[in-house]
């Protein structure tokens, strides 16, 4: 269940503090091969599952980027913003892949508020993203990313 931030001002009592986690979703082949075509990245070890048995993960493996760009909308499974008349995507600080997401296998995040300051009209809220495979013990991706929130 998300937590709701009711007043962007509101962020400022949240660093330090982890948020929650997801749902658990998982990675279909079709995801990964729709990725493949909007992004023209058509390696082998994510749109070729007979190929990919023999290769270094054994079946095909999402795309970094993949990962990365699910967490928008599993944000929204863990913290609601109110009162704010605008969110913005403002960049990433920091963007690993550690490991990683097998198709098939489930995917969740976790939240934790690093930074936030006060900027023209709104906040800057750095958000520490950990993105975890159900069953592994190292995450597949760990980013910070930079929203904008403004009233």
């Amino acid at each position: 269940m998300a937590i709701t931030v009711d007043g962007i001002e509101n962020f400022h009592s949240l660093v330090g503090k982890h948020l929650g986690y997801s749902e658990w979703h998982e990675i279909t082949q079709e995801q990964v091969n729709l990725f493949a075509d909007a992004t023209d990245d058509h390696q082998w070890i994510h749109v070729d599952p007979e190929r990919a048995k023999d290769g270094p993960f054994g079946r095909t493996i999402a795309h970094g980027y993949l990962t990365l760009s699910l967490g928008p909308g599993l944000l929204g499974e863990v913290v609601v913003v109110k009162g704010m008349s605008l969110g913005v995507n403002y960049g990433a600080n920091k963007v690993r892949f550690p490991s990683p997401v097998p198709v098939g296998a489930k995917l969740r995040l976790g939240v934790e508020v690093a930074t936030v300051e006060d900027v023209k009209d709104g906040v800057q809220v750095a958000l520490d993203l950990t993105f975890e495979v159900e069953g592994s013990d190292k995450p597949s991706c760990v980013a910070q990313v930079v929203y904008r929130y403004f009233y």
